[in-house]
């Protein structure tokens, strides 16, 4: 298949509707479900709380002003595989795919279609905590991953379709449940006032509650993988980051505001399932149900976004001759980079097979924002070494917005290292183990070549 003007080869089908949902899809997982539980044990006043939810956001938008601009100069599959590379060279590029190849992805998708399963089973009757069925929960959550996986390899507008359908309807559930709180809940707008202990809320606390909230922000990265495949991309690539970006920092705090109009503050901090105790309050036991129901649908969502965006990562290292040529293949009959899809599925059902949910939990999260900030910087380096290539699109507020997302990364991974220096030491040990893997790589392919001219 020829490429494009941008080098691409994968045909461009998604336009900016469909790239807010791969946004949007990726984000919005189980964190709004079980995260604002946290954020008000750690800072029990409405104020502060919600200050950590904006401030949360805000962060994620520079986050998405940034990176529109390196979308619309390079709108090309991979995304911050190429923002990197082009600011940093092959190497750190080569890190991040490796990283996302053996620790990030894989583990990511399991820890995604895992709370899928458990709630389907619980949706069924089944307890998945008491055996066997916790052990059948990791088959359930290897069928997702085999599901999803074959509808991203039978064709972008099929997955793309199911995004958008599963995407529009958890937000919309969402949005019901913020109206019906609002219209049916017997709640009460003192709540909003109301301060848990009377005490001050302590900056340390404030600071945890903010690192739990950029967790729960995080997918909207995801969208640049997919950059190959939008139409009109240096339109719709940064408008999709913003616009998705946006609606998802609407919903979070429209939701917040419907937990604490329906539960104190003080109560909220205890329970952890917060969403369900809220539903319940609104319709009853039956709300329970419909909250096991719209977690289930959120995190298919997630699954289906993730497993759609992140094979391109692959298909890109392989095209720049950094994996194995086979991965690049692009389906003759589908158009999708097929073989990229069936590895990531692949390892994605392994480590589900293996590994519990903290396991996979722990073994993703801390890896990638190392490369988000290292992506964001390219901002700067290509603006030092390359002045006069044209940007559709600038960061608004340059250099404050990419400087403050920057920090937020930073901060993220020295309180992780300090919170759980095990899990965060491995992660980045595994990181680095990239380096000697790259070396190898690269006297193993010059190998293969002196082998062919030689012929």
């Amino acid at each position: 298949m020829p490429a494009d003007r941008w080098g691409e080869r994968l045909i461009r089908r998604l336009g900016l509707w469909s790239a807010v949902a791969v946004l949007v899809g990726s984000t919005i997982g189980s964190g709004i479900f079980r995260t604002p539980a946290r954020i008000a044990a750690y800072v029990p006043a409405p104020v502060p709380m919600f200050g950590v939810w904006v401030l949360g956001g805000l962060l994620a938008l520079c986050g998405a002003l940034t990176y529109a601009e390196l979308a619309a100069m390079y709108p090309r599959s991979g995304g911050v595989y190429v923002y990197v590379r082009e600011g940093f060279g092959r190497l750190p590029a080569f890190l991040f795919g490796w990283t996302e190849l053996l620790l990030i992805r894989a583990s990511a998708l399991g820890a995604i279609a895992t709370p899928f399963a458990e709630y389907l089973m619980r949706s069924l009757g089944y307890d998945p905590k008491i055996a066997p069925n916790a052990t059948y929960v990791h088959y359930v959550a290897a069928g997702a991953i085999i599901l999803t996986a074959t509808l991203n390899y039978v064709g972008v507008r099929w997955s793309s379709l199911v995004l958008n359908l599963t995407t529009g309807a958890k937000y919309g559930a969402l949005v019901l449940l913020v109206l019906l709180a609002f219209l049916v809940g017997q709640g009460d707008f003192g709540h909003f006032s109301r301060v848990a202990g009377g005490g001050a809320v302590q900056s340390a606390s404030f600071g945890l509650a903010l690192v739990s909230v950029l967790w729960a922000y995080d997918g909207w990265g995801d969208l640049s993988f997919v950059g190959g495949e939008v139409r009109d991309p240096e339109r719709n690539m940064p408008r999709a980051l913003v616009l998705g970006t946006l609606s998802v920092i609407a919903i979070y705090l429209l939701v917040n505001a419907a937990y604490l109009y329906l539960i104190p503050i003080d109560q909220m901090g205890h329970l952890p399932l917060v969403a369900a105790d809220a539903a319940q309050r609104i319709v009853g036991q039956v709300g329970v149900g419909l909250v096991a129901v719209l977690v289930m649908l959120a995190t298919f969502s997630t699954l289906v976004g993730s497993i759609f965006t992140s094979p391109r990562i692959f298909f890109a290292m392989a095209d720049d001759g950094l994996l194995f040529r086979q991965v690049a293949r692009v389906h003759p009959r589908f158009h999708t980079p097929s073989v990229s899809i069936v590895v990531t599925g692949a390892l994605g059902v392994v480590w589900v097979l293996l590994l519990n949910f903290d396991q996979l939990a722990d073994q993703f999260v801390v890896a990638i924002f190392p490369f988000y900030a290292l992506a964001a910087a390219a901002v700067f380096a290509l603006r030092w070494r390359q002045p006069e290539r044209p940007r559709p699109v600038k960061v608004l507020g340059y250099p404050v917005v990419p400087l403050l997302f920057i920090l937020a990364t930073l901060i993220i991974l020295a309180n992780a290292l300090r919170e759980h220096p095990g899990p965060t030491g491995l992660a980045f040990g595994g990181i680095l183990l990239g380096v000697p893997a790259y070396f190898a790589w690269q006297r193993w392919q010059r190998r293969g070549a002196a082998a062919i001219s030689g012929r």
